[in-house]
């Protein structure tokens, strides 16, 4: 019996699941192939836990399922569940990660800062006073 791991990773806005088990190496985000996302940046970002893991990953089968944030926020979402998932099935890999990243494995918890009323478009913006 394989054994199936769920875990998740959030970064501002964004939720990522993912659901980790035995396979032949396949990586899907949202229901497609990793390689279907066009920007290179995302998907490296997204691959980064992949390379450290790289005797555990071709035995696995990915799925990552991300809702909200933006496409940033999304992929740092999944890079974080993704590495939680592959220390929850190989725990010899979190000094590899905590040793190469921290990020990988402990989420950054910051949150966009909500405006204030009447001050302008932005949290910290003021409208202009003038004396004379």
């Amino acid at each position: 019996m394989s054994k199936k791991i769920i875990v998740s990773g959030k970064r501002k806005k964004a939720v990522a699941r993912a659901t980790v088990e035995e396979g032949n190496g396949k990586v899907r985000f949202n229901g497609q192939p990793i390689s279907n996302i066009s920007s290179e940046f995302i998907r490296l970002k997204i691959q980064e836990p992949l390379f450290f893991a790289e005797d555990t990953a071709p035995k696995l089968n990915i799925d990552v399922e991300v809702k909200g944030g933006g496409i940033v926020s999304q992929a740092d979402a999944a890079r974080l569940a993704i590495a939680k998932g592959l220390v929850a099935y190989n725990p010899k890999l979190k000094k590899t990660f905590l040793d190469y990243d921290r990020t990988l494995l402990v989420a950054d918890v910051r949150q966009r800062e909500p405006r204030k009323p009447n001050t302008g478009g932005h949290a910290r913006a003021k409208t202009q006073k003038s004396y004379r």
